[in-house]
């Protein structure tokens, strides 16, 4: 029967490799940060993919369902995702110019109703909620004024700070909770240990 120490060193090593994997998407954001226009194709192209292959696997579970009310509704909406999956991946600069415009128009309402509706309720968070706002409105002003030039960037920009603050979230997670396993392994006494 393996004791709490041999527990602790599998956890430990637990956490070393989440905040290594964590250092894995902080470079690789980093990476992406620094050419973005290779982030946002890449990231097109992963997403054609994620379509294809959710597709393949929504259409094999409607085969699987036949006979239920389920079969044609899974079978039309693999077909959707098949079908996008292709466009996507056959022309990833147009999906991106039509996603950075979709973002553009997503900041752009999102700023509006914040800065309406933090002058009309003025709530406790009045000053964040104007600010975010006042921040949303900008940022889709700026991409939409860039447009089509910014979907060159702006989604390999989003999708590289994702994967540099997820990295870092992994890592903080990592190094932290091997510090909390070490702090319980060192406060346990030799009699616990041989338990």
């Amino acid at each position: 029967m393996a004791g709490p120490t041999t527990e602790g060193r599998k956890l430990s090593r637990s956490f070393g490799g989440l905040a290594l994997l964590g250092a894995l998407l902080a470079v690789a954001g980093l990476v992406g940060l620094v050419y973005t226009g290779v982030a946002t194709l890449t990231s097109m192209i992963l997403f054609g993919w994620l379509l294809l292959v959710g597709g393949l696997v929504g259409l094999l579970h409607a085969v699987q369902a036949r006979g239920t009310a389920y079969f044609w509704l899974g079978v039309v909406v693999a077909a959707l995702n098949i079908a996008a999956g292709v466009v996507v991946l056959k022309h990833p600069e147009g999906t991106a110019e039509t996603l950075t415009m979709f973002a553009a128009l997503l900041f752009l309402t999102g700023g509006v109703f914040r800065l309406v509706g933090s002058v009309v309720v003025r709530g406790p968070q009045f000053g964040w909620t104007l600010l975010q706002g006042a921040f949303g409105l900008l940022l889709g002003l700026l991409v939409l004024f860039d447009w089509p030039h910014s979907s060159l960037y702006v989604l390999g920009c989003f999708f590289s700070l994702a994967l540099l603050f997820d990295g870092l979230g992994l890592i903080a997670i990592g190094v932290g909770g091997r510090r909390v396993v070490s702090l319980v392994t060192d406060q346990m006494t030799p009699e616990e240990d041989e338990k």
